[in-house]
């Protein structure tokens, strides 16, 4: 039987710069046997996003040369204007995740997850951490709970040690998290004015998973972007038993929507019924649905 089809979704702490998210872009594309489906970059969140397509092994040797890349070119100790943007990060290459499509898929993901944080922390010396099914189910949120400062405090206090590489943060580079996990969407809500960001934090607080109106598997904090614009961001960890449809009426409940976003790509289930009346700027459906960018 051919290996099984893994998807790669690595987030990189830059989403300003054109010339450097090309030329990791370039990076990860390198090898011929890798599809790089998607890229997408936010300003307001300093952030990238790409999802790279290929099998066992091919995709552990991109996925190590775009880190690299990213690695050289982004010092998360810089802050510009104040800040690197609202959404939370630990290291240049902040997270890993290698994706399986379905269970027979799953032993080739935790593998090729392993050989890239292994190589990772060897090769380009940064530490780092697992999460999810492979740390014990540790969540990024609390690895990431006080950025690269908050992280190098808890590691040389001891209350931490990364699964690969140094025992320190990489003086520019900080840490990456790492992962195998199903697929997950990346969705966020801009509100219509007058909302807040204390009113996008409140309304994420509501609908989280453990909150009083929680949905399972759903991550949400509430974030301001530029001009004040308020937004819930969110990671939807069980498309198929929440699908966008069910998080926008659950938002719904306490705000106007001016937009939607979806960072990456969602499996078709994560869209059924979604409300045509929330626009989605930018989202194509031979794109960024994960059957049709695959052709399945």
């Amino acid at each position: 039987m051919p290996p099984p089809t893994l998807l790669a979704v690595p987030n990189v702490s830059e989403g300003r710069d054109g010339a450097i998210i090309e030329a990791i872009s370039r990076a990860f594309a390198t090898d011929a046997e890798v599809r790089l489906l998607d890229v997408h970059a936010d300003g307001d969140h300093d952030r990238s996003v790409f999802t790279l397509a290929g099998a066992p092994g091919e995709l552990a040797d991109a996925l190590v040369g775009g880190a690299g890349e990213a690695i050289s070119r982004i010092d998360v100790m810089f802050e510009r204007d104040g800040k690197r943007g609202v959404h939370p990060h630990i290291g240049a290459i902040d997270v890993v995740p290698v994706v399986y499509l379905d269970d027979s898929a799953r032993g080739a993901a935790c593998a090729e997850a392993l050989v890239v944080a292994d190589r990772i922390g060897d090769q380009l010396s940064v530490p780092v951490f697992l999460y999810g099914e492979l740390g014990g189910g540790r969540t990024r949120a609390e690895l990431r709970r006080g950025g690269v400062a908050g992280l190098a405090g808890r590691i040389a206090a001891g209350e931490l040690r990364p699964d690969f590489g140094p025992s320190r943060p990489h003086p520019t580079a900080g840490a990456t998290l790492v992962a195998a996990r199903p697929p997950l969407v990346a969705f966020n809500l801009r509100l219509s004015p007058p909302a807040t960001v204390a009113d996008a934090r409140g309304i994420a607080a509501l609908i989280r998973e453990g909150g009083p109106e929680g949905l399972p598997g759903l991550r949400a904090i509430g974030v301001e972007l530029g001009g004040g614009v308020a937004q819930v961001s969110m990671n939807v960890e069980r498309p198929f038993e929440v699908t966008l449809a069910m998080v926008v009426a659950t938002v719904r409940r306490h705000a106007t929507l001016a937009s939607a976003e979806l960072v990456g790509l969602a499996p078709r289930a994560a869209l059924e019924d979604f409300p045509r009346d929330v626009p989605i700027p930018g989202f194509d459906p031979a794109r960024h649905l994960i059957e049709n960018s695959l052709g399945c």
